[in-house]
């Protein structure tokens, strides 16, 4: 902006929507930020199955864990966990690799979840089941943390491990909302300085991938929402939301999203997240951009930017990149690692609502 304050603004999150009062003028930020600065994007590919070699690599691209997290003391990790298998659900390394690099910055660490279902509590005999009862979601999340391997990790690490489905909850305003104006929220990320998004690489036949932004709609807690989410999805479809794009976009801007890194040490292609086929791709990709690196991760599985409904409105809502020319890719080119994934048989919402997720415990 000539003879103007140059603009601090990066990505779209809860802080950017609480530093302007309209949804131009945060436009107007946004392309006058990426004028002057591109954002980066870090791909690693992982070699002889050292994963955390390549998270600190990627890191390391990004300018290290002590530039991406200056000024940030509490950080909140949260990995993929959308059920109990460890098929379709972020590797406990990634985490671990992540964990390590932080505490040994002097960050305090913690990892929350809050998981769509699990065998035996809300999925039963073939059903997923909705419920919002918290003696059946509490022992559900510690089912899936002690199965994945989670409760071991943060033990052994010293690290605090948050079930997100209940405790202490806040009601947090989201500003220039889609969905909702205000979004009930676990306390603790309230409290963090940064969260960082860790998912698995993973098609989606609803979202049409789910990366580091659509891993967020684990954030609503079951006890407000349900889980599974088909009630959340139901208040999003009477909004029209294309591929519930408006409940994840309201997520990222409820929260101070400033790190992603994707585990594509395995990723899933096909009927996704939890059906697909797996791919052994060896990818780790990274970066403070949510936007940003969701696109390259995007772009490495073959889809274009118009073919995910989030990252369509997450431009017509301001946020940037406008395209992947626009972003800065380190380590190795996205050509050099393409994929072009098997796509998902894209499924709207408004076809299953009435027989997933309808019966409630």
């Amino acid at each position: 902006m000539k003879g103007g304050k140059k603009m601090e603004y990066r990505h779209f999150t809860r802080r950017d929507f609480i530093k302007t009062s309209s949804a131009a003028a945060l436009g107007l930020a946004f392309k006058s930020s990426f004028l002057l600065d591109k954002s980066v994007v870090s791909i690693v590919k992982i070699k002889n199955d050292r994963i955390d070699y390549a998270v600190e690599k990627a890191i390391d691209l990004l300018g290290g864990i002590n530039q991406i997290t200056k000024g940030r003391n509490r950080i909140m990790l949260k990995p993929n966990l959308v059920a109990e298998s460890p098929v379709f659900t972020t590797k406990p390394t990634v985490i671990k690799a992540l964990a390590n690099l932080m505490k040994n910055a002097g960050k305090e660490v913690i990892i929350g979840e809050g998981s769509a279902a699990a065998t035996g509590f809300n999925f039963k005999d073939g059903i997923d089941y909705r419920t919002r009862k918290k003696e059946i979601l509490n022992p559900m999340q510690k089912y899936v943390f002690d199965t994945l391997g989670y409760s071991e990790l943060a033990k052994s690490m010293d690290i605090p491990l948050i079930n997100l489905h209940s405790g202490d909850l806040v009601d947090v305003e989201v500003p220039n909302h889609l969905l909702f104006d205000k979004i009930t929220l676990h306390k603790s990320l309230t409290e963090i300085d940064m969260l960082c998004s860790v998912p698995m690489m993973k098609t989606h036949v609803l979202a049409t991938v789910t990366l580091g932004m659509k891993n967020l709609i684990g954030l609503y807690p079951g006890t407000v929402y349900y889980s599974v989410r088909s009630w959340l999805h139901n208040r999003a479809a009477e909004k029209k939301s294309p591929g519930i794009a408006f409940e994840i976009l309201d997520m990222v801007r409820a929260n101070k999203l400033d790190l992603v890194v994707i585990d594509g040490s395995m990723a899933m292609e096909g009927d996704g997240p939890t059906n697909g086929n797996l791919l052994k791709t060896d990818l780790i990709i990274a970066g403070t951009n949510p936007l940003a690196t969701d696109m390259v991760a995007a772009n490495i599985m073959g889809f274009k930017p118009n073919e995910i409904p989030t990252f369509t409105w997450a431009m017509k809502s301001g946020m940037n990149p406008n395209d992947i020319d626009e972003i800065e890719i380190r380590g190795e080119s996205i050509e050099s690692v393409k994929c072009r994934f098997v796509k998902p048989n894209i499924v709207q919402w408004n076809s299953i609502k009435d027989h997933w997720g309808v019966q409630e415990l």
